[in-house]
């Protein structure tokens, strides 16, 4: 295997400094400060203004849907959108334990119960033979819906993620969800510009939903977004999250319980300047992935790269090492130098608040938390 040494070097040489080179940093070239400053000036610094509605806009357009709403941040946006599709207290959610936490989250804020299921070693995301061994031993199909037949909860939703931008195999998720009447949300909170059969990720799902945090690949400093192809579905969800308020000239009237999960115009400002420069930023990512694939091609470490039909955001790049000794050194050896790396998440189940929920075996899920590295993936 290559010596850690000269990945270090590989990189610094990427970046071209010798200081702190961080996992991934947001880049401001556009017309972030010109947008901020009409914002100010405008005084609509809040949940209603311009920028807002134009974000909207943009996002629909990227993700081909026909309504998007902004929201404060990703978990928000899944878990509205799991209260849209009927996620109620004591249902069940299929969905991956290698994830980010906001994902299972979501779910309990519904309080609902995620069913963890493994994920597939070529995209990282759940897998559809893990869902259908699990439907063909626990699910059975009611008028209603489908039931887990050992607990008698309704399996709600399905709700695959999108790990680091690498898409999930979405055709045969969504057959495997429409046999068993199961509805399923992207939690493309990763994935903006990602591609499946050439289509963008977030138009699959009866709703998705689309993070904006600082080290996304497009940022407002926080943020998220509802997307769907169900114009009363979106419609709704805009509903919901401005508080569930009839409008009205001046009366405040609220007829069921909504959410506070209004984007602010200032953030939607900043949103907008990003969106605008959304394919430079992939361009860049895609010829930074190039070179570490190049890089790595010959060193013995395997650097992850999109899947046949897919096109990936390369939002996070990484590296499987060959062990987890051998990830631990890498990522010791990596941070002592200035460059930062990081682990892939702890599994869900692992967690103190989810080691009660179902797991299958994890297989796969263990096999590459022990192994997965992210390495610096900044645009430049």
């Amino acid at each position: 295997m290559t010596s850690i040494d000269s990945v270090i070097s590989f990189i610094k040489e990427q970046y071209k400094t010798e200081a702190f080179i961080p996992l991934h940093v947001p880049h401001f070239g556009g017309n972030e400060k010109k947008y901020l400053l009409e914002t100010i000036d405008s005084t609509f610094v809040s949940s209603v203004g311009p920028y807002v509605d134009q974000f909207e806009i943009m996002m629909q357009k990227i993700t081909q849907t026909q309504k998007a709403v902004a929201v404060v941040n990703g978990t928000a946006a899944i878990q509205v959108a799991l209260r849209l599709l009927g996620v109620k207290s004591g249902d069940e959610v299929l969905t991956q334990a290698l994830t980010f936490v906001a994902t299972a989250n979501a779910i309990a804020y519904q309080n609902a119960t995620p069913v963890f299921l493994d994920v597939d070693l070529d995209t990282m995301g759940l897998s559809p033979k893990a869902v259908s061994l699990f439907l063909e031993e626990f699910g059975e199909l009611r008028e209603d819906g489908c039931y887990n037949k050992k607990t008698g909860n309704k399996i709600s939703a399905c709700l695959p993620m999108h790990t680091f931008g690498f898409p999930v195999h979405l055709d045969e998720l969504l057959a495997i969800c429409n046999t068993w009447k199961i509805a399923l949300i992207e939690d493309a909170a990763e994935s903006l510009g990602s591609e499946y059969k050439g289509k963008p990720t977030g138009c699959f799902g009866k709703l998705s939903a689309f993070s904006f945090n600082g080290n996304k690949i497009v940022t407002c400093g926080g943020g998220g977004a509802i997307v769907s192809n169900d114009l009363k579905l979106g419609e709704k969800g805009k509903y919901l999250t401005t508080t569930a308020k009839i409008p009205h000239p001046y009366e405040y009237v609220h007829d069921e319980m909504g959410y506070n999960f209004r984007m602010p115009n200032l953030n939607a400002a900043l949103a907008c300047a990003q969106l605008e420069q959304l394919y430079s930023f992939l361009e860049n990512k895609r010829k930074l992935a190039k070179e570490y694939e190049s890089f790595f091609a010959t060193s013995g470490v395997k650097f992850r790269t999109e899947t046949p039909e897919t096109k990936a955001n390369y939002w996070l790049m990484c590296v499987e090492l060959e062990n987890k000794i051998e990830r631990d050194l890498f990522l010791e050896t990596t941070n002592k130098n200035n460059v930062m790396t990081r682990p892939i998440w702890q599994l869900m189940y692992r967690l103190p608040m989810y080691n009660h929920c179902y797991r299958d075996q994890q297989v796969n899920a263990e096999f590459l938390e022990e192994r997965i590295v992210n390495i610096p993936s900044s645009v430049r």
